[in-house]
């Protein structure tokens, strides 16, 4: 994960950029004033009920318009007492949204509330004991499960992240504590609530990143902006972690985004071409139903042994791509088309490289296959929007 997280400001906007071994591999801008409302719980209103998609439109405050999937949401949070289980048009229902507004799909939100820690996430909906997959000490889980018999309760489930794994007994524990308290609040709260009304805010989307980030590997957070300095030390500060790793850069005449050249990745960015050392270059096109990747020799100066070439740009390209995804923050369907190359046994190279690369991602991606057509399916779940949006928002 993460060495390092640089917090600055660049037209306006906060970016936050995530570097490993001196690189920077992922990028996120916000408003100063932040709109975002990923995470966010509110009281809703269901305005209508579409049978032949089996999903429900729902309001939220400001009068925006979410979609709240019924083959997803099996038990809803009723704000008023009912005898059925089943939803209809006009019911006031407590909903947090888990997916922002991507080009003209409107928000997701869901009945399953989950208050995220940096050891735990608390789930209204899913009432079983979860472990990270990344956790493969067999002791250590099952330390972790009867850890979580001392605070599990009926009405939620807990899901151990891979911090946990290192974390000490108490820290997990203290965090359990805290976002039971959290969760516990926030019902209470919406009892006595109208709909369209906001619960529960989440974290900056900075914060969000701190939080995610493995504490083992996280060394240290910088910023040269002295308003988001004292955000950060609050929340450290709440969250019983290490103050020391937050540096505030305070240097006449320098800033961040010179030192890190932040402005000029995210230029690099936000264009189609990427090009790669070998000579090769990455043509990236977002489109509305997926994104496109095409993987060209360009300048790659072509020697006897073609079929080594190609596969040694593929190989680059690979790992350009893994950190390409990150950066651009690009999810949903992912069709890459690389060199195309004769021999099996270099196409099921370049799969496994793709496979361990992204391993790296913090957010789920998988590769799917690859087609007859020898283009390679990836998917990335779709959480926040991708960093063009972000950066063109008004």
């Amino acid at each position: 994960m993460s060495d390092k997280i640089v917090i600055t400001r660049i037209e306006g906007k906060i970016v936050t950029a995530m570097i490993e071994q001196g690189k920077i591999v992922e990028l996120n801008c916000e408003k100063s004033h932040n709109n975002s409302i990923l995470g966010n719980i509110y009281t809703a209103k269901v305005k209508n009920i579409v049978k032949n998609i089996n999903a429900a439109f729902v309001e939220v405050e400001g009068g925006r318009i979410c979609y709240y999937s019924l083959n997803e949401n099996k038990n809803h949070h009723f704000l008023k007492p009912v005898t059925r289980t089943n939803l209809v048009q006009e019911d006031e229902i407590l909903v947090q949204v888990s997916r922002e507004n991507v080009k003209t799909k409107q928000p997701t939100v869901t009945s399953n509330l989950n208050f995220t820690g940096r050891y735990l996430v608390l789930t209204s909906q899913k009432h079983q004991i979860g472990i990270s997959k990344k956790i493969r000490n067999e002791e250590r889980v099952k330390e972790l499960k009867a850890l979580a018999d001392q605070f599990i309760r009926p009405d939620f489930g807990i899901i151990f992240r891979t911090n946990a794994e290192t974390a000490l007994d108490e820290e997990i524990l203290a965090e359990a504590e805290h976002l039971i308290r959290q969760f516990d609040l926030v019902c209470q709260k919406a009892m006595y609530r109208n709909p369209f009304q906001l619960i529960y805010e989440a974290p900056k989307g900075y914060l969000s990143l701190i939080r995610d980030q493995r504490q083992t590997c996280l060394n240290e957070i910088v910023t040269d902006q002295r308003d988001i300095y004292d955000v950060v030390l609050a929340y450290l500060k709440d969250n019983q972690d290490e103050e020391k790793i937050l540096q505030l850069f305070e240097r006449d005449g320098i800033r961040l985004d010179q030192i890190y050249r932040i402005s000029h990745e995210l230029e690099q960015a936000l264009s189609e071409k990427v090009w790669l050392k070998s000579g090769g270059y990455l043509v990236i096109q977002p489109t509305e139903a997926m994104t496109v990747i095409d993987v060209n020799t360009g300048k790659a100066i072509k020697g006897k042994r073609v079929e080594e070439h190609f596969l040694n740009i593929n190989l680059e390209a690979a790992r350009e791509i893994g950190r390409q995804l990150r950066l651009r923050n690009l999810s949903g369907i992912i069709v890459v088309d690389f060199i195309d190359m004769k021999l099996a046994e270099s196409e099921e190279l370049l799969m496994n490289e793709m496979r361990e690369i992204l391993k790296h991602d913090r957010i789920k991606t998988m590769l799917v296959d690859m087609t007859k057509l020898h283009l390679m399916e990836i998917t990335r779940k779709k959480v926040r929007k991708p960093l063009l949006e972000q950066w063109k928002e008004k």
